[in-house]
């Protein structure tokens, strides 16, 4: 075929010959002799004109016979809502679709070490996008995460798999507050399966045959069993960090900040680690930050260090300020906008962290904790020596330094209330209050009965017994110097009316048998108690 160019009304086609199209003739129309005759316009000029516009916002349909202004046709504006969740995937997604080189190949990257991480693939993820299920302990308005790290990853390092940092972050996914309680690693506990016996609770990730149902399999399942059961704090999730994990995700960033405050005015300085810092703010890199997280000052008489007197409990609260201090720079806009510092995070995620967290979990948490300010986090430990002491030392038998309850071995009510009173919303709850409960009556067993009713109220009865003679009314002692009003009102409302309060152990001879006594509160019973005339609460 002949190959021509030739020109149009719309342009020119270059390389066949368009043959010509026969222009359709108008016809026309046939106006009925009922319809009215319509008087046109003189001259076109007449027409109303359309006012030109190169981009108009909408369509204008009009009609050259018409006087009347063309009318713009409106469409709906649709807002798009986009979700926390959609957003965190979606930006993962853009990374995956940046050019066809450094970009997709950072975004696969990412999305590896978060499949890797969070068990999941390209179907798991596009569900995750969409989905709304709850986390676990979410309709109970609190999530418990255990936090551990051992050294797997130090071929060095003896003692590799004990996890010598535990911790619980726990999220009030209601009122959106939370707080970061360290166990000691020292903590004697039972455990129970293979025979163990009593151990440290840092060797409980050394069990490698447990499994029981509503744990995970393995060393952490056991712990997990072990804080539930001993502590009383409900585990919903894990994750065991490495070494490495920690390390790099600090260099990632490009170091971390903290505030040392020493005792010491030289600041801290670990023997083993050969780590030495000043007081005040330090700027960390990666392996000063994973040898601060190590340090705890103490390692026999020989070592020469200082600026850690509290040894491990130092270390653990080190920790808990270098985690707060990551995740705050890791949500910083400098990280989160540069592929290769997101990349690198997930990576050290990828392949140094275990857990039972999968990428939905992973988006559900950062929703519910959305506007948190993770610097208002509280940072707690248990505490040891000083009047309110919840642990005290102990040495095993076979010779090694432990931390027991100061109640007793094995005896964890005090520990297990001090979690209830981080949560619980009942004020009484949340003072914690003791109280010795004496009986000078003569009803039988009257000071066991009112004994319980405040141990479900959640005082901590330290103690019940009997008083040297009988009185005829009942009496409320309070060594709290008014510190605890919430549990002095119940005491008034669970004893009969009229009860009085005093603070002071003289003056009445009621009051001087509740001398001896390191309790919050003595209550002395009288005649006018019985199991039958105690106000309800």
């Amino acid at each position: 075929m002949e190959r021509k160019s030739i020109r149009t009304q719309t342009g020119s086609l270059d390389g066949f010959i368009v043959p010509k199209v026969k222009q359709a003739q108008r016809v026309k129309p046939t106006v009925p002799i009922s319809t009215p005759k319509v008087e046109a316009p003189k001259s076109i000029t007449e027409a109303p004109k359309l006012q030109t516009n190169t981009q108009p916002e909408f369509p204008r349909y009009y009609s050259p016979y018409s006087d009347k202004k063309p009318v713009p046709i409106k469409r709906a504006k649709h807002k798009k809502k986009w979700s926390v969740k959609r957003k965190v995937l979606t930006s993962m997604l853009v990374v995956l679709l940046i050019g066809f080189g450094g970009g997709a190949w950072y975004g696969s990257k990412i999305l590896g070490s978060l499949d890797k991480a969070f068990h999941g693939n390209v179907f798991s993820d596009v569900h995750a996008l969409f989905s709304n299920t709850k986390l676990k302990g979410e309709d109970a308005g609190r999530v418990n995460i255990l936090l551990a790290g051992d050294s797997a990853d130090d071929p060095g390092h003896g003692g590799a798999d004990l996890t010598d940092s535990i911790m619980i972050v726990s999220i009030d996914t209601t009122n959106h507050t939370g707080f970061m309680l360290s166990v000691p690693r020292d903590l004697w506990v039972n455990i129970p399966e293979g025979g163990w016996g009593h151990q440290k609770i840092n060797a409980a990730n050394n069990v490698s045959n447990f499994s029981e149902p509503g744990y995970p399999s393995g060393g952490m399942g056991q712990l997990e069993q072990i804080v539930q059961s001993d502590l009383g704090i409900p585990i919903d999730y894990y994750a065991l960090i490495n070494y490495t994990a920690f390390r790099d995700a600090v260099n990632t960033v490009g170091g971390i900040t903290i505030n040392i405050q020493s005792p010491d005015p030289r600041g801290i300085y670990d023997s083993f680690t050969q780590l030495k810092l000043p007081n005040g703010m330090d700027t960390l890199n990666g392996q000063q930050a994973l040898n601060l997280a190590r340090a705890r000052g103490d390692y026999g008489s020989g070592d020469v260090g200082y600026g850690l007197p509290n040894s491990d409990f130092s270390r653990t609260e080190h920790q808990r300020e270098m985690l707060v201090a990551l995740a705050q720079k890791a949500s910083t806009v400098g990280v989160l906008a540069d592929p290769l510092k997101v990349s690198s995070l997930f990576s050290a995620l990828g392949n140094n962290v275990k857990t039972d967290l999968n990428l939905q979990d992973l988006l559900r948490f950062n929703q519910l904790t959305k506007g948190m300010n993770v610097t208002h986090l509280q940072s707690l430990t248990y505490q040891f020596g000083g009047t309110n002491s919840l642990l005290t030392g102990y040495l095993s038998p076979d010779g090694q330094e432990a931390l027991i309850p100061t109640e007793g071995l094995d005896n964890f009510g005090q520990l297990k209330q001090y979690y209830q009173q981080l949560t619980s919303n009942n004020p009484v709850v949340r003072e914690a209050p003791s109280v010795v409960v004496l009986n000078g009556s003569s009803i039988s067993g009257l000071a066991h009965k009112v004994g319980d009713t405040l141990t479900s109220e959640g005082f901590n009865v330290v103690a019940v017994g009997d008083t040297l003679r009988q009185y005829p009314n009942s009496l409320i002692v309070d060594s709290s110097n008014g510190q605890k009003p919430a549990s002095v009102q119940l005491l008034q409302t669970l004893l009969p009316r009229g009860t009085a309060t005093t603070s002071s152990m003289t003056g009445s001879t009621e009051a001087i048998e509740a001398q001896g006594y390191s309790a919050n509160f003595v209550v002395v019973l009288g005649q006018n108690t019985s199991t039958t005339n105690t106000q309800q609460p």
